[in-house]
């Protein structure tokens, strides 16, 4: 039977835990490996989750000579290899380095970008934000200041559409679809924005970004803080403006960061609006679990080598092939769901995501893989993650369920909304009822908030 719970929260890190950041920085890359227990993890930084062909075939290389052969997807649109030997970093950084992964070793944990994946693609009369996306890179690579940001620090670069502005990035560059020439500079979570003045410099914004994430540096010292959330609040507020301080021209307005994220579609894009016809289009699958074999992995690099040569990587764990003919789309897209991918909203897989759990994670109280295996069910309205332990790492932004194995060998099931969690309610070992509660939760629109359409 199912219990309610009295919590009302899920249980975050306090400020002073977030703040005493007295071990260090221990998050993996691919020159600082972590250990699990299924072996060493490299964590590989991919901006914008843009991916060329050859660099693609490289992780595949690396995966298959080094480590456990899977290339491992992230919810920031990076790669991990799993499996690996602790004594492996030198020719782990010698395949990728000669890829072009790995551009500055002083820079490779900092290059954290996520970037609307289908901007430049699809119909929607919006910005390209590729340049951004370049000259950031760029001049993250080139800064000394840069060196010092934690490996969690996150950019998000939004073309307008709303999808990456969700996820709460520290520091957040909009594009004005309605200038073409003017960018938003939200940071943290800030309901207020900076409004950069026009300019058809497109290097402006990302210096501006770049200053932005410089001046949090600063801010931070004294206490610490990896991220902007963890600043005391009284520092984290002035913040903003400190930034607008140090920017000639700008202003601030009011715009509410969005609670929920878009991601692609699975599925064909609508062909793009710079293209000269509507003959090709952009393909999006999403990957059960994160995970892609070495199968699925090839099947994707010789896809993306019949189109234009590229794969973006999503931060809900997708992957779109841009440039595929309109008409070979359907033939394509029938490949990719034959070996198992997520290419239509109907697949039980659909929002459906978990960390590593056992036995590769020693902190994860249970399988958590196998577990939502079991009880996967009817696509619901909201996405679900399923985590090991407490630190639910990698999960989702906005709303969505969590669920949480328990000491007990049960699991806890919480509805998540922007504004704070719902109820938990408890599902005991053992009692055959966890799926129904999972899909129960997935499916309340009243509780969850969600839309139905």
């Amino acid at each position: 039977m199912l219990a309610a719970m009295s919590a009302s929260a899920l249980s975050p890190r306090s400020q002073g835990a977030a703040c005493a950041r007295s071990s260090g920085d221990a998050c993996p890359g691919t020159l600082r490996l972590h250990r699990a227990d299924d072996g060493s993890l490299a964590r590989v930084r991919i901006p914008g989750g843009v991916l060329t062909v050859t660099q693609a075939e490289a992780l595949h290389e690396a995966a298959r000579r080094l480590g456990d052969g899977d290339v491992h997807l992230t919810s920031r649109g990076n790669a991990q290899l799993r499996g690996l030997a602790p004594d492996c970093g030198p020719e782990l950084a010698r395949l990728l380095g000669d890829a072009g992964l790995l551009p500055s070793e002083r820079h490779e944990r900092v290059r954290n970008i996520v970037a609307s994946p289908l901007s430049g693609l699809d119909d929607r009369e919006l910005p390209d934000i590729r340049p951004w996306l370049t000259e950031l890179d760029r001049l993250l690579c080139r800064s000394e200041s840069a060196t010092a940001l934690s490996g969690r620090f996150l950019f998000a670069l939004d073309d307008g559409r709303g999808d990456v502005d969700a996820l709460g990035a520290d520091v957040t560059l909009i594009a004005d679809p309605t200038t073409g020439s003017t960018a938003l500079l939200r940071i943290g979570g800030s309901d207020t924005v900076l409004r950069l003045p026009a300019t058809d410099d497109s290097t402006a914004a990302p210096r501006a970004a770049l200053l932005a994430a410089e001046t949090f540096l600063d801010a931070a010292r004294p206490s610490g803080a990896w991220r902007v959330k963890d600043l005391p609040d009284d520092i984290r507020a002035a913040l903003p403006a400190r930034i607008a301080g140090r920017l000639t021209g700008t202003t601030a307005a009011e715009a509410p960061r969005p609670t929920r994220a878009t991601p692609p579609r699975p599925g064909p894009a609508p062909a793009g609006h710079r293209s000269t016809s509507s003959t090709v289009v952009a393909l999006s699958a999403d990957i059960p679990l994160g995970r892609l074999g070495p199968a699925q992995w090839q099947l994707l690099v010789e896809t993306a080598r019949r189109c234009a040569g590229e794969l973006r990587l999503t931060p809900w764990r997708g992957v779109v092939v841009p440039g595929a003919p309109a008409d070979r789309a359907p033939g394509l897209l029938a490949a990719l769901d034959a070996a198992g991918l997520i290419t239509g909203p109907a697949s039980p897989w659909a929002g459906v995501g978990a960390c590593i759990g056992r036995p590769g994670c020693a902190k994860s109280l249970a399988d958590v893989r196998a577990d939502a295996a079991t009880a996967v069910g009817p696509p619901g309205h909201l996405p679900v993650y399923w985590s090991g332990c407490e630190r639910r790492c990698g999960h989702p932004h906005g709303e969505w369920v969590d669920v949480v194995a328990t000491p007990d060998g049960g699991h806890r099931i919480t509805v998540v909304r922007d504004d704070g969690p719902r109820d938990p309610v408890a599902v005991p070992p053992g009692t055959g009822s966890l799926a129904t509660a999972v899909a129960t939760a997935r499916g309340d629109h009243r509780t969850a908030g969600g839309s139905t359409s």
